[in-house]
């Protein structure tokens, strides 16, 4: 009897006894309370998996698996190399409709009998819709949804691809070309806010930098392609080619892409998603930022417009020098894994600084063309590498409005493409444009790195959520 009431009081605080959650008694199997067993809000984050197999192997109650799916998809990442190898095919097929219709436009201009001069309207009318459509759809993307948008937004940019075949005059091709421009930037805003919050953030830096040097490496890719297709099937074959690559995209990145998470206070106009643009521009620390990308890409253009416009080289010797900078596109997302640990305004000041040396040395030397083709492609390798870093940069600090953020980073290159022509026209010679350039892009470095140093937190950022605007 001295023995059974020694050992009735241990069973008794079975029920209470979880509420003291690290001492357990050894005796109690069924005492973990549905409340205990739960992950928390900052554990879903970063296990859902794991809170939800526990939960399954206590089959306690039911509650918790509900608490587990309903804030996060099941999956917590997006599936890395299917990820990275579907944007990437379509980054390249998407920024290069800017392009592949230079080489074309002899073979356009005999089939309407026009002057190809004439026919340089369908590389600006393209730039500014796809200018236009980055604004147009950043937002959109914030409020309904990355994948819904690409969903809607990739087939409508393979019907207006397609329909550019259709034309029967100048004109006709032109306007459209803008409706192209248009549809097909629905992609960028929208695919580089998804790899920057659906990647796990151990490869995101590079998702994003591999996905930016597709949209750099498209300008070669594109215009190599057309040239070699257009003696043998006419200008209408890549454009058909084209949209069958765009049509395919929809249903590939339909099957890769995580449900779009719920995106709370979305409520109000449509108007009100586009109120925070002026805000995210003008703030302090995204400024800069949007600065250094434009300096970036003006830089770049020109500097490679000013070898044709000035002779600099032979057309033989522009053709070897543009493709020795491909080589660089593809060596930095492989070398993002050790780069991506640097801050991303980190890395952007220094490819920044990296490039106006490699072009201030071009000025210095004027090298053959050996010396020079290596001082380009270390040039474009600075690029490769800065341009992720501001992505990368511009994202973090933009919050929940990653998608208007990025739709105006997505503007700046647009703008940049268009405003390089005309600065390499301004200068009256190679070696002042590219002492210009080098000095640009030096004070776009010391921007970015001021920009770090100030930065201020996004105050803006529920404003594309509010109808209140």
């Amino acid at each position: 009897m001295a023995i059974t009431s020694s050992r009735k009081p241990r069973p008794t605080p079975t029920a209470p006894a979880p509420q003291t959650r690290p001492p357990s008694p050894p005796g109690t199997p069924a005492a973990e309370p549905p409340e205990r067993s739960a992950p928390s809000a900052g554990a879903l984050s970063e296990g859902a998996y794991e809170a939800g197999t526990a939960k399954s192997d206590g089959s306690t109650t039911d509650a918790p698996p509900r608490t587990v799916t309903q804030p996060d998809t099941p999956e917590r990442y997006a599936p890395f190399a299917r990820t990275l190898t579907v944007f990437t095919l379509a980054a390249v097929l998407v920024s290069g409709q800017l392009y592949i219709v230079i080489p074309l436009l002899h073979d356009m201009a005999t089939s309407w009998s026009a002057t190809t001069s004439g026919l340089a309207w369908l590389v600006t009318a393209f730039a500014i819709g796809y200018g236009v459509g980055f604004l147009l759809f950043g937002p959109l993307s914030d409020r309904f949804g990355r994948r819904r948008l690409l969903m809607y937004g990739l087939p409508l940019a393979a019907v207006a691809t397609a329909a550019v075949t259709l034309s029967p005059t100048p004109e006709a091709a032109t306007a459209l070309r803008l409706i192209q421009g248009v549809a097909v930037a629905s992609f960028p805003p929208a695919a580089l806010a998804y790899l920057a919050e659906r990647v796990d953030p151990r490869r995101r830096a590079i998702a994003v930098s591999a996905v930016t040097a597709a949209f750099l490496a498209s300008a070669v890719l594109l215009q190599v392609g057309a040239q070699l297709l257009v003696p043998l099937t006419g200008w209408r074959a890549p454009f058909l080619i084209s949209a069958a690559g765009l049509a395919l995209a929809a249903p590939a990145i339909a099957l890769i892409m995580l449900p779009d998470t719920p995106r709370p206070g979305t409520g109000g106009s449509v108007l009100a998603s586009y109120r925070a643009l002026p805000g995210l521009l003008f703030h302090r620390t995204l400024l800069p930022r949007y600065l250094a990308t434009l300096i970036l890409m003006v830089g770049f253009v020109a500097v490679y417009t000013a070898l044709q416009l000035y002779g600099v080289t032979s057309p033989a010797q522009l053709l070897a020098l543009r493709a020795a900078g491909l080589p660089a596109i593809v060596l930095i997302p492989l070398l993002m894994p050790w780069l991506g640990r640097m801050p991303a305004p980190a890395r952007a000041a220094t490819f920044l600084a990296i490039g106006a040396l490699s072009l201030a040395a071009v000025a210095l030397t004027t090298p053959s063309i050996t010396p020079l083709a290596v001082l380009l492609a270390l040039y474009v390798a600075a690029i490769a590498g800065a341009l992720p870093g501001l992505n990368e940069a511009i994202s973090a600090a933009a919050g929940p409005a990653r998608g208007s953020a990025l739709a105006l980073f997505s503007f700046a290159l647009a703008a940049g493409s268009g405003v390089g022509p005309q600065m390499a026209a301004a200068f009256p010679a190679f070696t002042p444009l590219v002492y210009g350039v080098a000095a640009t892009m030096t004070v776009a470095a010391v921007a970015v790195v001021i920009s770090a140093r100030r930065a201020v937190p996004l105050s803006s950022s529920p404003r594309p959520r509010s109808g209140r605007g």
